[in-house]
């Protein structure tokens, strides 16, 4: 069975030090892999995610460490949600406290809203039943109250039509509800990952990209083939191409500007992030792709200190 829905996000931070810290310790997620960007092998790309690395679980940073705050505004990614157990609420409104933490309504669920050090809009949506879900064990946080995964995401965007109607054609989403402006998509079947919220926002400013700024939004293709139907569909549906296909060694890539102007993703399942280390181990070395393999003492020597 086909299974739709979000891949991974990719956000821009300022220190790597201070994002691990507060990913890995604070929010208890599981670095999966260190590794750097393959485009800028001068800075880390840092990937958190569950105890597997699983589609739907994955936020990746990179942390460039003299990057300008990002600007909100239209045609952007404008929060990421996790999912937690409803009866977590008061656990983290609690551990929250010092990054702005607040309690809101939406669409029927309990929402936590906060940002991170860097000012990315995250957010924590109460649900019942996921604590019987497995969740990463950090030592820090009980299981009882850890993230399970993403819940979804929310767009700010000039116009929403275009935009919807990909979610629909190409990654399987359907409109399921209205509130206040947002127009709710959904993944049919999806637990993990499976909500993209859009907001539409005409007149506003463009957003501008920096620290605490999301640079894409990737969403889930089986396979290869999965893959190149997407494109196809894209092309022929909506007038839109993309790139050529990238191997980013944990999954094969396209990239392309939705009609909002967010970057969007297509990302494969495949092979997964034990492809070069064991699951025990997943995250603790940093693995290079074959071709900066010959330059990673230079490499090395050039990235800051994690610990």
């Amino acid at each position: 069975m086909t299974q739709n829905g979000i891949h991974h996000v990719t956000a821009i931070a300022g220190s790597a030090r201070r994002n691990l810290d507060f990913y890995t310790r604070t929010l208890g997620l599981r670095l999966v892999k260190k590794t750097v960007n393959f485009d800028d092998p001068g800075a880390y790309h840092l990937y958190y995610g569950d105890a597997a690395g699983s589609p739907g679980t994955i936020l990746t940073f990179f942390p460039w460490e003299n990057a300008a705050p990002g600007r909100a505004g239209a045609g952007e990614l404008q929060e990421t949600s996790f999912r937690i157990p409803q009866g977590a609420i008061g656990y983290w409104m609690q551990r929250l406290t010092a990054y702005g933490v607040d309690r809101v309504q939406r669409f029927g669920e309990t929402v936590l809203t906060f940002k991170d050090p860097d000012g990315m809009r995250l957010a924590l949506v109460g649900l019942p039943g996921v604590e019987a879900e497995p969740a990463w064990d950090n030592g820090e946080i009980p299981a009882e109250f850890a993230l399970r995964g993403f819940h979804g995401v929310s767009l700010m965007l000039d116009k929403t039509e275009a935009t919807g109607a990909i979610l629909s054609d190409i990654f399987g989403f359907a409109e399921a509800a209205r509130e206040d402006g947002t127009i709710r998509y959904q993944a049919p079947g999806t637990k993990v990952g499976g909500i993209v919220d859009l907001r539409g926002v005409g007149g506003f400013l463009p957003a501008r990209l920096g620290r605490g700024s999301v640079h894409h939004l990737a969403f889930r293709a089986a396979d290869d083939a999965a893959e190149a139907e997407m494109v196809r569909k894209l092309a022929a549906n909506h007038g839109i191409e993309t790139t050529e296909q990238k191997d980013r060694n944990y999954f094969r890539s396209v990239y392309f500007r939705e009609p909002g102007h967010v970057l969007f993703e297509i990302a494969t399942d495949i092979p997964g992030f034990a492809v070069d280390e064991p699951s025990e181990t997943l995250g603790q070395a940093l693995k290079l792709p074959d071709f900066l393999e010959r330059h990673r003492d230079s490499i090395k020597a050039t990235l800051p200190e994690l610990a």
